[in-house]
């Protein structure tokens, strides 16, 4: 929100109350509080009155400083709260006549004791960012809403990244965000994932600890400046530091939570019947044996909407009139090796006999009046689920149970946007701070049924909607894109923001969603699809099978799904990573480069793990244009090299996509390229690019996250030498370019001949 009127000025009825210094300091163990009066202190006189604020500074683990500003203490706890590690961490305190300081790990933040208001956050030696004169304060409007807001020093090329997915430029410099939940497709400044999270590659990231409206400024109303604010008796924001932007997200997931491992089966082909398309049994059944035989592997049938009859979403019962046998069904579609999804939300419209089971049992939102809370938007008459009410989520998670009994697998959690304000809820949260944090309820309700009933490592959800903390719930895709380059390239830019505001998985869907897409921009679509984390297919009035585009689409899918599945032992390690560590399967460029200014704006191209640069294709003709940082990068498919740093200048093929391999990588393929979930190990094939002198340990994961195998790869000289652990299956060892060599079953050493290392060697 703005508040001022240019530099010098404040906006029409808005009046401000800034700290002007600090009056006393107090300290405890982990603890500084700091007092503020917002106005001079001259004399006596001055210490009668206000207003004043109170700065509460601790530390939840090294390296974060959480910062309480508080105006008004008195007023009522209301929920919801994010669920994040408040813990205490033994943070040094000191103060002497000059300054005070709290010290978490690297981290400090050191207030001035004399001279005007300043407080700074300090790492190795230098100032990250700050908050000086005119700054922090006590933001009153005219129509008498009292916000806290609060101004850090954005330093001179600091660019700011995250806040959720986001469809416009990647970075945030010069962006007014307002973090508030709505479903407004992929075209616009709103955002279906709203996150109060920020991350700077300066060395530090900013979490607004408020589930709530909370708005930013970053570079916008005061150009060096990073402003957020939010209409609130107290604030409480934390300081992140890295120093690298990997490090910002693995402290803040390990604030908020890090994302639970998908189920290898989730990361292969996912076929929707689309969303107002016409269909029954005989429809999902041909388009099941048309991929079989065209030899696209499959790996999970997505039912949309309309399994259920039209007006009564949600009741979780099969239309009858074209699904007279589910359980029939389902068990016909799981004998031919596939998963099932099914798609629901939280709203239940008035026709669906669950309305009136839902309103008697006092389990649907209602109005101050006592009424259900209703409207006609999406279904008619249809209220929302209180799932604030403990009775609330068991009823709606039982509906789930029954539908996992008969053969589902997992569910697509469509919508919980459109949340509204005049309400109240079961438990007494506050309505506008339930409005983003709803979804997050929602979502928790039904992947914890799933783990309930399938397990902790077979659970998985397709979510719209999230806020921070819904990592933990994956996975999450871009909501409604439009058939369109431009709507490609606005779903990738989202995804890489979501990325880098601790999400771990991500998907979109595949040829746009309104419309229907040309056949090559299906076929660039496709590309970018199955070299993303999750790929699925999935259109609004429109089938999406390839067939229906032409024969060339159907050989594109193919060639793209089984490369994808050969990727398996490599994605699923980059996978447990992002459960892990919280560092996302596909990685704006940033995150694995912070120091190269070539990568800080780039959003057409991304890494897939930490070793695969993918630079998808935004056009017809095939042209494609990308960044390579330092080093020289081998074309996975051709092997030909490029030496970085330069923009290179490519013309490809449907059948190909930039697809690089970092310099020194180590890629596992596994020998399956029919199914997601295979024993990767059996088989393996370790590809070497631009072997570097070093060692490098390649861990081969199992379906369930295990171990399956351990590699270590080393460069001495002339010779490539690589050990196995862990396993007795046969494997192979190829370097780009170069030789290769073959183990038996048993063989735990391969070693092949290598000239030395070149300098300059790398093609362009």
């Amino acid at each position: 929100m703005k508040f001022s009127d240019g530099y010098w000025r404040l906006r029409e009825g808005v009046h401000a109350a800034y700290p002007q210094g600090v009056l006393d300091v107090e300290t405890g163990p982990g603890t500084l509080t700091v007092h503020a009066p917002t106005h001079p202190v001259r004399h006596r006189g001055d210490l009668l009155k206000g207003p004043a604020l109170t700065l509460t500074c601790t530390a939840p683990m090294p390296d974060v400083i959480a910062v309480r500003i508080t105006h008004f203490a008195g007023g009522v706890e209301r929920g919801p709260s994010f669920e994040i590690a408040r813990e205490t961490y033994g943070a040094e305190v000191s103060r002497d006549d000059g300054e005070a300081r709290l010290t978490s790990g690297a981290l400090s933040v050191r207030f001035a004791r004399t001279g005007p208001w300043r407080m700074d956050f300090e790492a190795a030696g230098r100032t990250l960012t700050s908050s000086g004169v005119k700054d922090m304060g006590i933001m009153e409007t005219a129509d008498g809403h009292h916000h806290l807001r609060e101004r850090l020093a954005l330093r001179v090329g600091t660019s700011v990244y995250g806040l959720g997915e986001r469809f416009g430029p990647l970075v945030r410099n010069g962006q007014a965000v307002d973090v508030w939940n709505a479903d407004g497709g992929t075209a616009t400044e709103q955002a279906y994932k709203n996150v109060p999270f920020l991350l700077t590659d300066a060395g530090y990231g900013v979490f607004v600890d408020h589930p709530g409206r909370v708005s930013f400024e970053v570079g916008s109303e005061a150009v060096s400046r990073l402003q957020f604010s939010a209409e609130d008796q107290e604030l409480t924001y934390y300081v992140i530091h890295g120093p690298t932007p990997k490090e910002i997200l693995r402290r803040y997931t390990a604030l908020t939570g890090r994302p639970a491992l998908p189920p290898a089966w989730s990361f292969g082909l996912w076929l929707s019947t689309s969303f107002t398309t016409s269909y029954d049994e005989e429809t999902v059944t041909g388009f099941v044996d048309g991929m079989a035989e065209r030899a696209l592997p499959l790996s999970v049938f997505h039912f949309d909407c309309f399994w259920m009859r039209e007006y009564q979403w949600c009741d979780f019962t099969w239309d009858p009139r074209v699904f007279p046998d589910p359980e029939g069904m389902l068990r016909r579609l799981r004998e031919r090796g596939l998963r099932i999804s099914v798609w629901i939300n939280p709203y239940i419209g008035q026709r669906s006999p669950l309305f009136a089971e839902g309103k008697a049992a006092g389990h649907l939102l209602k109005r101050p009046d006592g009424s259900v809370w209703q409207w006609d938007l999406w279904q008619p008459g249809m209220a929302l689920v209180d799932f604030t009410s403990p009775e609330a989520r068991a009823w709606y998670a039982a509906k789930l149970t029954a539908l996992l009994d008969m053969g589902v697998d997992c569910f697509k959690t469509d919508f919980g946007e459109r949340v509204p304000l005049d309400v109240v809820y079961a438990d007494g949260s506050d309505p506008e701070r339930m409005h983003n944090y709803y979804t997050h309820l929602y979502n928790r309700t039904v992947h914890e049924a799933l783990i309930e009933r399938r397990g902790e490592g077979e659970a998985v959800v397709f979510a719209r909607s999230a806020t921070a903390g819904g990592q933990r719930f994956p996975v999450h895709w871009g909501g409604d894109c439009e058939s369109t380059y431009e709507a490609m390239a606005e779903s990738l830019r989202g995804g890489l923001s979501l990325g880098l505001s601790g999400f771990g998985f991500w998907s979109h869907d595949i040829g746009g969603f309104e419309g229907t897409p040309d056949p090559a921009l299906f076929k660039r679509w496709i590309a970018f699809g199955l070299l993303s984390s999750h790929s699925r297919l999935h259109g609004s009035s429109s089938y999406r099978v390839p067939w229906l585009f032409d024969e060339e689409s159907v050989e594109v899918l193919r060639h793209f799904t089984r490369l994808k599945l050969r990727l398996m032992p490599y994605l699923y390690e980059a996978a447990r990573q992002a459960h892990t560590e919280g560092i996302p399967v596909m990685r704006a460029m940033v995150l694995e480069f912070p120091d190269d200014p070539g990568c800080a704006g780039l959003e057409r191209q991304y890494m897939l793990g930490g070793d695969l640069l993918v630079a998808p294709v935004f056009d017809d003709e095939g042209d494609v244009t990308y960044y390579v940082p330092e080093g020289v990068w081998t074309h996975v498919p051709s092997g030909r090299t490029v030496r970085g740093p330069r923009w290179v200048r490519e013309t490809h093929g449907f059948l190909g996509v930039p697809l690089l391999a970092r310099p020194g990588a180590v890629i596992p393929f596994g020998a399956a390229d029919d199914r997601p979930d295979a024993d990767w190990a059996d088989g393996i094939t370790l590809w070497v690019y631009e072997p570097a002198a070093g060692p490098v340990t390649v861990r081969v994961p199992r379906p369930d996250g295990t171990t399956a195998a351990t590699f270590t790869v080393v460069r001495d000289g002339a010779v490539l030498r690589a050990e196995a652990a862990g396993t007795s299956a046969p494997w192979r060892l190829e370097v780009a370019g170069g030789p290769s060599a073959e183990a038996a079953a048993g063989t735990a050493v391969l070693t092949v001949p290598l000239p030395p290392l070149a300098p300059n060697s790398g093609g362009a």
